[in-house]
């Protein structure tokens, strides 16, 4: 006999009234999502004040007797509603009320009461629902990366699942229902087939039932069944954190405000927006016409950690053309960017996944996508271990000189992990390939092929040698060849170890790693060789030594090269940098040198159809002090990364070396410069460079008498440029050379 004519027939024994009385179903059963070894989980509510008699004591023992398990209680109507204000699960429970005998009347009067409760109070609930789903996940681990899941509590579970519906509920948000139910169902249909095999009511799925599950649902293999489990976890995870960031927000607005649907749209780059923290496209985006318009608006809301609306993606998908091979310069550093966006990452990747935009980008990720570790030491899936890399990565990349190698290589450095060879191996000649279609130069293909072939070297090489042999020393140095490899090859294999778990990255793990790193750069050589000073020689014009400047701009692939020569004087760079900036011009590499009396600068720049008349203006503008670029160029904000400003000794005899490394936004050189002048220190060279998110800029710096400057002074001139970059603050998106393509 099924459930429920089980309980009509046990109210029917004990002659229950007809009317003010009810037996419902709550709960999964309330749903009617009864696995095979569920309880029965039931209420028999009545109206205030009518007498149940012995129909209370009477109508559990058929069903007991007929051998099921029951969760039961006795309540009002008034009681289940000071029930569910009283607990939380109570509450969620009564919002999937059933009719199965009794008076249908009350029954309905009953749902609407529980749900008008629910919704009323819904603002001042959420908060705390949060939590408990907070606290739930950090306890159980997430589905698709437990080595055992549990379909239930684990997060992406059929419990999370069931708190969707409730946050629909509320009206207040909405969540991808066909999505939701067409994954919560499949879970839920998986949940009984466990159950069977295992013969007993458990929601884990351990190793060995994974061979059976697989033959029940149809599919080959138990890796098929991992994947198709995992997967479904992965998407609900997914819908999941994006309808609790659609409550946060929600909350974060005063209630006065809160129900306030009007669109607001923000332009953030060109064709992208925001709208109520999420990143879309602009009304007029034109995606058939912008290939890279994809990678830009999933740079900025991972740079911005927002959501990237999912049908934005989807549309994207759809509607923007293929990368062209190799990639243009725009699409890399915007990858670049979103790699090493820190935890915005991991979401934005996400909805890549979901909506089927990650195979455009990076068609290999196929491999590797919810592959399980062999190793224990794995907190996550292969896929999710390589995005946790990136996010470790980002926090180290003021230690590179080429943050967005180290960046890619973190990307791929276990892509070769769906072979059956050795992975790094088999991932060498698979990343090689990627970074010669990401358009990446010859060299930088080379060093991030040779970082994911190597990437295990320092980890193996520290815990399995004696640190003191020299041979120890020597196996890296070999294999490795440069102080610049080593760095990033160290900075790699800390992300990937951390990413991996605590264990991974023990204080025994870690010091015995850069115990070896420390060695074997001794071993290569020490310092990281900085551009020298320039010295071309430009022909002077004559408007030059009547005292103007000139201005000239020159046409290139994917932007203009603009030289500007003026009598040189301390803080003429700091003007011409705030030129650019003030314009939003995105600047990509400058060089900066004395020539006589006069201060040359060859500046390249990723914008077309430049008037030289309009620079000339601005400039004019500037130097008369019509416009003070001190207001305009400090945005507001925190820093997540300190920016990093170092003096260079070695690098140079006749100049103080500046090394700069701070993240990459409107008007960085122009606020290094205008602190660089106010101390009187000229800057006879520079070297400005943008790699991924981060400026590397180098300055060779002289007292305006001539002569590198003294160590006190060279100190006061590393703390000023420091103390103008940390207040400055970052813009929160957007590129002060300009590599994102958006002109600022």
């Amino acid at each position: 006999m099924d459930a429920d004519a089980l309980c009509v027939k046990a109210y029917a024994a004990c002659d229950g009234p007809d009317v003010g009385v009810a037996l419902v179903g709550v709960g999964g059963y309330g749903r009617g999502e009864l696995a095979p070894y569920s309880d029965l989980d039931v209420v028999l509510v009545s109206d205030e004040g009518v007498a149940l008699g012995e129909v209370a004591e009477r109508i559990w023992y058929p069903i007991w007797d007929a051998g099921s398990k029951l969760d039961h209680s006795v309540r009002t109507l008034p009681e289940m509603v000071a029930a569910a204000d009283a607990d939380l699960r109570v509450a969620l429970g009564l919002l999937d009320i059933r009719h199965l005998a009794g008076d249908p009347n009350l029954t309905l009067r009953l749902r609407a009461t529980m749900l008008g409760h629910w919704r009323r109070q819904s603002r001042e609930r959420l908060p705390a629902l949060h939590d408990m789903v907070r606290a739930r996940h950090e306890r159980m681990g997430e589905l698709a990366h437990l080595s055992v899941p549990d379909l239930k509590e684990a997060e992406g579970g059929v419990r999370d699942a069931t708190v969707l519906k409730a946050l629909v509920a509320t009206w207040l948000v909405d969540v991808p229902h066909v999505e939701l139910e067409r994954s919560r169902l499949a879970l839920l249909d998986v949940r009984d087939l466990v159950q069977d095999i295992a013969g007993r009511s458990s929601d884990r799925i351990t190793p060995e039932l994974w061979p059976d599950l697989a033959e029940r649902l149809g599919l080959p293999d138990a890796r098929s069944a991992q994947v198709q489990v995992r997967e479904l976890g992965r998407r609900i995870t997914h819908l999941s954190r994006l309808t609790w960031r659609r409550v946060d927000g929600f909350l974060a607005r005063p209630a006065s405000v809160a129900g306030a649907r009007r669109p607001s749209l923000t332009p953030l780059a060109p064709g992208i927006a925001l709208s109520s923290g999420e990143v879309v496209l602009e009304r007029k985006a034109r995606p058939a016409d912008d290939p890279v318009l994809l990678l830009r608006a999933a740079a900025i809301a991972a740079e911005r950690d927002a959501v990237l609306a999912p049908p934005t993606a989807a549309r994207l998908v759809r509607e923007c053309p293929p990368l062209p091979e190799p990639w243009p310069a725009e699409a890399r550093q915007l990858l670049v960017r979103m790699l090493a966006s820190g935890h915005g990452l991991l979401g934005v990747w996400e909805t890549l996944e979901e909506t089927g935009a990650l195979s455009r980008i990076l068609p290999e990720w196929e491999g590797i996508r919810l592959l399980p570790h062999a190793s224990a030491i794995h907190r996550f899936t292969v896929d999710r271990h390589v995005v946790e890399t990136c996010i470790e990565a980002a926090t180290l990349i003021r230690n590179v000189s080429r943050p967005d190698v180290l960046m890619v290589a973190a990307l791929l450095h276990d892509i070769g992990k769906s072979s059956l060879t050795e992975h790094s191996v088999a991932g060498e000649p698979i990343a090689h390939a990627i970074a010669t279609r990401m358009g990446f130069a010859p060299d930088a293909v080379a060093l991030i092929a040779a970082l994911v072939r190597w990437h295990l070297l320092l980890a193996e090489t520290a815990t399995t040698r004696d640190p003191d042999d020299p041979a120890t020393v020597d196996v890296v140095a070999a294999r490795i060849g440069s102080t610049e490899a080593l760095s990033l090859l160290t900075a790699l294999t800390e992300a990937d170890a951390k990413a991996a778990s605590p264990k991974a990255w023990s204080s025994w793990r870690s010091g015995l790693i850069l115990d070896l790193a420390r060695r074997a750069e001794a071993a290569l050589a020490s310092g990281i060789a900085l551009p020298p000073v320039g010295t071309d020689e430009v022909d002077l014009p004559p408007e030059v030594a009547a005292g103007a400047v000139s201005i000239t701009v020159v046409a290139v692939p994917e932007g203009s090269r603009v030289t500007a020569i003026a009598p040189d004087r301390v803080g003429l760079l700091a003007d011409l940098a705030a030129m650019f900036a003030l314009q939003r011009i995105p600047v990509r590499a400058a060089r900066v040198w004395a020539q006589d009396q006069y201060g040359v600068s060859v500046w390249e720049v990723g914008e077309e159809h430049l008037e030289p008349a309009v620079l000339r203006q601005k400039y004019d503008a500037i130097v008369g002090g019509r416009i003070d670029p001190a207001q305009r160029l400090r945005p507001p904000g925190d820093r997540s990364l300190a920016p990093s400003v170092v003096v260079r000794p070695e690098a140079s005899e006749q100049a103080t070396v500046l090394e700069v490394r701070t993240a990459d936004r409107p008007g960085v050189v122009y606020l290094v410069c205008a602190a660089l002048a106010r101390l009187d220190v000229a800057v006879r060279s520079a070297h400005v460079d943008t790699l991924g998110p981060q400026a590397v800029d180098v300055f060779y710096l002289q007292e305006s008498s001539a002569g590198a400057l003294g160590d006190e002074r060279a100190a006061e001139a590393a703390h000023a440029v420091r103390d103008a970059l940390t207040a400055a603050g970052p813009t929160g998106g957007g590129a002060r050379h300009g590599l994102s393509g958006n002109g600022g």
